[in-house]
């Protein structure tokens, strides 16, 4: 097949993005498939087949490691000059040229639904959910409402108070934990307010659950084993994430009517939110064992380190697998 993976773009999760596309190219080519990364904010020259296209930017290999700070997006908007537009000049025509187009992207334009419709529009195959999926998943503050319809606790809303410290304050539709902290005093408070409205002025605000980190990954209506995160220092924020100072335990160690009953509202958020083929929902636990959904990702991290593919691989699914049957679901 000829296969398209987006990766990049102007988030600011966009290093998070090129390393699981990166590692979704090499996985798909392993397996026969003819396989090109296009940054999708960055235009390319019109070509007229996959194969043009294939040889005038393919790569021979693709690997990205991730920074510890996010990135710098002016200087790359600078750089590469198409100011807000998501899309670079004949990256739709490149899309349509494929068999299917594989999603490697995260935030914004790849998680909140623009994209997708996009595709939707010109009958382009893609991986991953529908528009309506990833706009009602990718606002915080919408996905809470159905989440909480469907039955699914998660953290309660809260004033932007000292009386009600601490509080977590975040983007409503960030992710990688940018523009996210957790506010202990007044001042941090005020702090973590101006953090997350430099990424947007739409913000969450809600009760901090102190207790374990969990993950589920929901893969073709199917949950996967619940995976453990437990940072070595502070909290799973953004350099946590990425740097390898984190211990991510799959499955978990816990007992088994916890880990179902986690599965079971991993896909129950899913559905509330009609997500498509793959999902990661995360979840935390207070002292008292009560489960608090924190949000539901559409395009979870896809490097083989990344937790969707250690909860396959927990399954028996290795990650070449795991990267085809996203591929085949799509299709």
């Amino acid at each position: 097949m000829n296969i398209l993976v987006l990766a990049g773009g102007h988030s600011p999760e966009r290093d998070v993005s090129l390393a699981s596309g990166a590692n979704v190219v090499q996985a798909l080519r392993s397996r026969g498939h003819q396989v090109l990364l296009l940054d999708p904010y960055k235009s390319i020259d019109l070509h007229g087949s996959f194969a043009a296209l294939y040889a005038a930017y393919a790569q021979e290999n693709y690997a990205h490691s991730i920074p510890s700070q996010a990135p710098d997006l002016a200087a790359f908007k600078a750089e590469f000059g198409n100011g807000d537009d998501m899309l670079g000049r004949n990256v739709l025509v490149a899309c349509k040229l494929a068999d299917v187009v594989f999603l490697a992207l995260h935030g914004s334009l790849g998680e909140n639904g623009q994209l997708q419709a996009t595709l939707d529009l010109h009958a382009v195959r893609y991986t991953g959910s529908g528009h309506v999926g990833c706009a009602l998943a990718m606002d915080k503050n919408i996905a809470k409402i159905m989440m909480q319809a469907a039955g699914v606790q998660t953290p309660l809303c809260a004033a932007a108070s000292a009386e009600n410290l601490p509080l977590v304050v975040k983007p409503a539709n960030g992710g990688s934990s940018i523009g996210c902290s957790i506010a202990r005093t007044a001042d941090e408070l005020a702090q973590a307010l101006a953090d997350a409205r430099e990424q947007e002025d739409n913000i969450v605000i809600e009760r901090f659950i102190e207790g374990r980190e969990f993950s589920v990954g929901v893969l073709d209506g199917q949950v996967l084993p619940v995976i453990e995160i437990i940072p070595n220092t502070g909290w799973f924020d953004y350099a946590n994430k990425y740097q390898g100072t984190t211990d991510e335990i799959c499955p978990a160690d816990i007992p088994d009517d916890l880990a179902q009953t986690m599965q079971a509202a991993a896909l129950n958020a899913h559905n509330a939110l009609r997500l498509g083929s793959y999902s990661r929902v995360d979840f935390m636990t207070d002292a008292q064992g009560e489960i608090y959904c924190l949000e539901a990702n559409t395009l979870p991290g896809l490097a083989p380190a990344s937790l969707l593919p250690q909860e396959a691989a927990a399954a028996g699914i290795s990650y070449e697998d795991l990267c085809e049957k996203i591929v085949s679901l799509a299709m």
